[in-house]
């Protein structure tokens, strides 16, 4: 019976004729803006928290008015029956995507398939509406604190909008309207001490300008990379934190893009921002690659050597941190030291001795050491036999080293399609050694049957 009710309230919703056109009350949300204009122009009403909280709601409103029916993945149907036909819709591309725009007076909406993506406003009712709100939440708060409870519910409507807002800026490519979206709403957050403020939307405005900042040339890119800079270093005093430490790579780059405002003061900022990083997340791949880059490419940085010097005075204080050892071994690939490089991996299998990856790393470095002195080989053209011979048994030990590490993270992880192969090749390889045409022949097989 319920699902025949159900139905039943389906077709009559079908059959509900759209509205004409997108309804947008623009003067009566200006007429409340006027009167709360002179409201706060009475130097009574001025000095009451419930005039500006009046006012706060009344700004918000006007600012949500000609987008408040829509959100992501709406069905076109929905949209259709809150907003009213479209003055017309059209085939176009949103971020390199076939989507369908539906044109309003207020809004362009953008569909893929029947689905709301996002959507970008073209008319306001008024100028710095939700900036309004926030001032008068704030001053609500500083005459009556008392008003707490009233006060957090309005920031909390105008924050969720804000950041829905910064997500379609984003979708839509605006990168720079999205940055300033996500740093308002941080702000907002901020006016009630109770309330706990999100670093991690200063976080994502840094982000965005630095994807604007790259975007850009000239001054507006030196411009969009102060900004970065701004937010990326607000994020991180106001205690921002993840897991992979992104942040320093981003304010690295928005530190590197102002080097026109002086190369010397740039740079060392530049220098500084990667080794903070590295320091706190030594894993991380796009901060060491940026090390690397960076003292490789500009004259005068410094040796690289400095990175390896910077670990191991941290690991002298924290000799078991595994996530120092792994960059440590990263650092020294990248100085193509193999042996460091080993030594530092099979450091970390001590650590984490039930862990796949220290294993798998180990033996992919083995692996790499081996091609390295294989390719140095082939480059040697003036060789006798016996010192060519002696070289390639010299390579064939170091591939061999590799096979007990890989075994070991195959053991470890016996469906990891990357381990199975190596072994597969390393063992084809030295299949005349003894016992390891049976490996070979084990590893092969479990290679063919991942595939089958």
């Amino acid at each position: 019976m319920k699902k025949l009710v159900l139905m039943a309230m389906a077709a009559m919703l079908f059959a509900m004729p759209a509205a004409n056109a997108q309804k947008v009350n623009a003067d009566a949300a200006r007429n409340k803006m006027a009167k709360s204009d002179a409201e706060i122009a009475d130097a009574k009403k001025n000095g009451k928290a419930a005039t500006w909280i009046n006012r706060g709601k009344i700004y918000f409103d006007a600012y949500a008015e000609p987008t408040k029916n829509l959100f992501p993945e709406a069905p076109e149907m929905a949209v259709r029956m809150t907003m009213g036909n479209p003055l017309s819709a059209e085939a176009g591309e949103l971020n390199g995507e076939q989507v369908n725009v539906l044109n309003y007076e207020w809004v362009k909406v953008y569909l893929a398939g029947d689905k709301v993506v996002a959507w970008e406003q073209t008319k306001s009712i008024g100028d710095n509406l939700y900036q309004t709100a926030v001032e008068a939440y704030k001053k609500a708060y500083e005459l009556d604190p008392k008003q707490e409870t009233k006060i957090a519910a309005g920031l909390r409507s105008l924050t969720d909008a804000l950041l829905m807002a910064g997500e379609t800026s984003m979708n839509i490519g605006k990168y720079a309207e999205a940055a300033k979206l996500y740093a308002d709403a941080y702000a907002a957050q901020t006016i009630l001490p109770s309330q706990q403020a999100d670093p991690r939307y200063l976080y994502i405005a840094g982000y965005l300008m630095t994807i604007t900042a790259s975007l850009s040339e000239g001054d507006a890119a030196v411009a969009a990379f102060t900004e970065g800079e701004k937010y990326c270093n607000e994020a991180i005093a106001a205690g921002y934190k993840d897991d992979e430490g992104n942040i320093y790579y981003y304010l690295f780059h928005c530190y590197y893009g102002q080097k026109e405002k002086g190369r010397d003061e740039y740079f060392a900022k530049a220098k500084n921002a990667l080794l903070e990083g590295i320091k706190l997340y030594p894993k991380n791949e796009k901060i060491l690659d940026g090390l690397m880059q960076f003292y490789t490419a500009e004259e005068g940085v410094g040796d690289p050597a400095e990175l390896v010097e910077l670990i191991d005075a941290t690991l002298d204080n924290d000799p078991d941190s595994y996530d120092l050892w792994f960059g440590r071994g990263r650092v020294f690939f990248k100085l193509k030291n193999y042996d460091e490089c080993i030594a530092s991996f099979e450091k970390c299998a001590e650590l984490r001795p039930e862990a796949f990856e220290p294993y798998f790393y180990t033996g992919y470095f083995y692996i790499e050491k081996g091609n390295a002195m294989l390719d140095e080989l082939n480059q040697n053209t003036n060789m006798s036999s016996q010192a060519y011979n002696e070289a390639a048994n010299a390579i064939n030990s170091v591939y061999a080293g590799a096979i007990p590490w890989l075994e070991k993270a195959y053991e470890i992880n016996p469906n990891d399609e990357g381990t199975v192969e190596y072994l597969k090749n390393i063992c084809f390889r030295l299949r005349d050694e003894e016992g390891i045409m049976a490996k070979y022949e084990k590893y092969n097989a479990a290679f063919k049957a991942m595939h089958e």
